[in-house]
């Protein structure tokens, strides 16, 4: 057997070096393809975006679309922060991207985009996943697909997801690694959380380099959030006394996602007390504009959920994300067949499987793994009001490390927040259900000190942080 010695050590070293050079090429082009020059309607930017499929079920033929908005190259290496929206069945793009945290709003016309001041990718990579297939712009070829979703398989097409996508990008790589989320994103934040954590175990320098977590306005766990979201209608007086007591009795040990016939009755009534109001932000009006096009929006299978924030501004996605020059910019429908984007699935909201009833022993496992993890409220919200996160987090009985607190922006109490042992509860006064589409400087803010791993500004009492 020959060595590697005198003439062939360069040789062997040459075609090495040449082997991982034309790896390296090959994944650079891989992803240049998901480049987007420009979208329609988008003014001058100094950061580069990226979209497309990636494959998470080759059987089935399941693919997931994702929107990658960098930050710019002076922030760079920046955290990269997946951002999962929830419903069950509402997309990421239509949510997270066009109406909250993402680069751009859309304008009226439903063809231009305005920059957003407050966007996140200005000190993170923000990676928007539609998840799970059937919502957004992800499909599957597999129809039954669409009936049959649930937790479970969500979470390991996601992580599937980003295995496949980490290698389409490289770069990213050992790059500090955050998964965040909103509403039902509540499961699939902590979910794909524990599935990372546990695929990285024993691992001494894992690819996906998972931190932590933040959830925002999300389900927790089942009991307590009932508890906290009939006390909170109760207590803005939304709902009378017998219905309290009706919904109390119907509902604290039903699930969430699949709620008993008692259980929607008493809804009902809860809903019929409310009137027409927006569930989603108690203090701002509703869409004054006549109903012209469906907003699938259902985020649960409760009759307060029919609402939304601002369906004018769904209309406006709607408008956006169907015509064929967007959709060709995202490198999305790209099979050209007869199709039309919508913000939600109903057919996977009305039909999800699996929903576990409690998050708690997920957290409790990763808080034991040292992972930061923040939970945030928007305190108008009454869909998962902020009374029911503060139950839930009060289920955990962790030890409190810097007690209850305004906390300061611009010498305004920007909210409140506590931290406990291996969590951070932050709320955000003002904020609806969609905290960064409602208070975007604060959202902002509150990111920021995530990823520092800091506790937010405390205010003093002449109005000075400290």
């Amino acid at each position: 057997m020959k060595t590697m010695t005198g003439g062939h050590y360069p040789l062997a070293l040459a075609l090495a070096l040449a082997a991982l050079l034309a790896l390296a090429a090959a994944a650079s082009e891989d992803h240049a393809a998901d480049r987007i020059a420009r979208l329609p309607g988008q003014p001058a930017v100094d950061f580069d975006m990226y979209s497309g499929y990636i494959t998470v079920d080759k059987a089935a033929g399941r693919s997931l679309f994702y929107l990658l908005q960098e930050a710019p190259e002076e922030a760079q290496p920046a955290p990269l922060v997946l951002w999962l929206n929830g419903g069950p069945g509402c997309s990421s793009v239509a949510y997270g991207a066009s109406e909250e945290l993402g680069a751009f709003r859309i304008r009226p016309d439903g063809a231009n985009l305005v920059l957003n001041q407050y966007r996140w990718n200005k000190v993170a990579n923000i990676l928007f996943l539609d998840s799970p297939a059937g919502v957004g712009f992800s499909y599957t070829n597999t129809s039954s697909d669409l009936y049959t979703s649930g937790d479970n398989r969500t979470a390991h097409d996601s992580y599937t997801f980003l295995a496949n996508w980490f290698e389409k990008f490289p770069h990213y790589k050992y790059r500090d690694f955050y998964i965040a989320g909103e509403s039902y994103a509540g499961h699939y934040v902590p979910e794909l959380s524990q599935l990372v954590y546990r695929k990285n175990k024993g691992m001494s320098k894992p690819i996906i380099n998972f931190k932590g977590f933040m959830v925002g306005n999300g389900l927790i766990d089942d009991y307590h959030d009932y508890v906290g979201t009939f006390e909170s209608w109760w207590n803005h007086g939304l709902i009378s006394d017998d219905t309290y007591r009706l919904l109390k009795a119907s509902c604290l040990h039903d699930s969430f996602i699949h709620p008993s016939p008692a259980c929607n009755a008493a809804q009902d009534t809860a809903a019929t007390e409310q009137g027409n109001i927006d569930m989603y932000s108690l203090y701002t009006p509703v869409c004054n504009q006549t109903a012209s096009v469906s907003r699938p929006r259902p985020r649960g299978r409760y009759p307060w959920m029919s609402g939304s924030y601002d369906p004018c501004t769904e209309r406006y996605s709607t408008v956006y994300y169907n015509r064929p020059e967007v959709q060709r910019a995202l490198h999305a429908n790209v099979t050209g067949i007869n199709y039309t984007w919508a913000t939600c699935s109903d057919t996977i909201n009305k039909n999800w499987g699996d929903a576990p009833r409690s998050m708690l022993p997920i957290y409790k496992e990763l808080i034991q793994a040292g992972l930061r993890i923040w939970v945030f409220s928007g305190d108008t919200d009454a869909v998962v009001p902020l009374t029911a996160t503060r139950y839930s987090i009060d289920a955990l009985d962790l030890p409190t490390t810097i007690g209850w607190y305004p906390w300061s922006d611009s010498k305004e109490v920007g909210g409140w927040s506590q931290v406990y042992k291996g969590l951070t509860l932050v709320t955000i006064r003002g904020a609806g259900h969609e905290v960064p589409l409602h208070r975007p400087r604060q959202a902002l803010i509150m990111f920021q000190n995530f990823l520092r791993g800091m506790p937010l500004p405390r205010q003093t009492s002449n109005g000075t942080m400290a």
